[in-house]
């Protein structure tokens, strides 16, 4: 059991970076729907930095680049040329997938370079990973795992205990009162957008680079669209995005669990699961009623200074 959970982790923590990085971009009051296309844009890079260079923090930072990157054409068309938000993610997704199976082409069936593999080794935390199940299942994991743990933490600091924080909810809620309030708008929805979609390009490395350490077309493989509807389960709260992400990447191993158990189902009904569940979230979702559990008030709503 203790080894399943471990394993759901994994598997989740690509869910986790780009869900936080939405939940950070839905926070500015923008509802960008390219999270897959981001995820698939840092797959490829980070895999071809790391396999050019052999070098892992390279890697990465190209993953980051290019996550960033699409985020900041699709700010300077929502922010500044206030394009419609849901289209031009779309179009996004699109562009990202377009992206990776032309860089990816070339790749087809490499392996990731041992020497970037190792950064990901597994790390044992002292003390910690000596608690019985909780230590084997959260601290024998590697770096990158940790990471998402700190970014989410910081990430829940941030919006509810620092004052920057509280300018950007103040942001997606009302941007015509917070920009009346001295607030630079434009300025809280840029910064915020791109680091979204560097979180994204980071998950996306982490599929290509550990998850799937070899390359192979499609490799995010929907899990952008999972992140967007886990943004709405966690009812945009960094803390329950973490359990959504895990909790997903369970039903992502779920097939392996079973047929180590000697239980036979066929694989197109176990692959079915996470996206039968991200529908049942959604629709559950649309009923909540309490305005804590509910997004952004200007979420998806251009913003014009003219028009207050």
């Amino acid at each position: 059991m203790t080894a399943f959970l471990a394993a759901a982790i994994i598997a989740g923590t690509p869910l986790l970076f780009a869900t936080l990085g939405e939940l950070i971009t839905e926070k500015a009051g923008n509802l960008n729907l390219g999270v897959e296309g981001m995820m698939l844009m840092g797959a490829v890079m980070g895999f071809a930095v790391g396999l050019w260079t052999g070098n892992p923090f390279l890697a990465l930072l190209g993953a980051i680049g290019a996550g960033a990157l699409g985020a900041a054409v699709y700010a300077v068309l929502t922010v500044t040329l206030r394009a419609n938000q849901v289209v031009t993610g779309l179009t996004l997704t699109i562009f990202g997938s377009g992206y990776a199976s032309f860089v990816g082409k070339s790749f087809m069936g490499v392996p990731a370079p041992a020497s970037v593999k190792a950064i990901f080794s597994t790390m044992e935390i002292p003390l910690l990973s000596s608690i019985p199940v909780i230590g084997p299942t959260f601290f024998k994991q590697d770096i990158f795992i940790y990471f998402g743990y700190l970014i989410t933490i910081c990430a829940s600091l941030y919006l509810w205990k620092t004052r920057k924080g509280l300018n950007l909810k103040a942001v997606g809620e009302n941007a015509a009162a917070a920009d009346a309030s001295g607030i630079n708008v434009n300025l809280y929805k840029y910064v915020h957008i791109i680091l979204g979609g560097a979180l994204c390009g980071l998950g996306g490395a982490y599929m290509s680079l550990v998850t799937i350490p070899v390359w192979q077309e499609n490799v995010v493989a929907g899990r952008g669209w999972i992140a967007v509807a886990l943004v709405i389960f966690a009812s945009w709260k960094p803390s329950k995005a973490l359990i959504g992400a895990f909790l997903f990447g369970g039903l992502n191993i779920l097939g392996f669990r079973l047929q180590s158990m000697g239980i036979h189902v066929s694989q197109y009904l176990v692959d079915m699961i996470p996206y039968l569940a991200t529908i049942i979230i959604v629709i559950i979702s649309t009923r909540k009623s309490r305005k804590e559990d509910m997004g952004p008030g200007d979420l998806s709503v251009p913003y014009f200074r003219e028009d207050r």
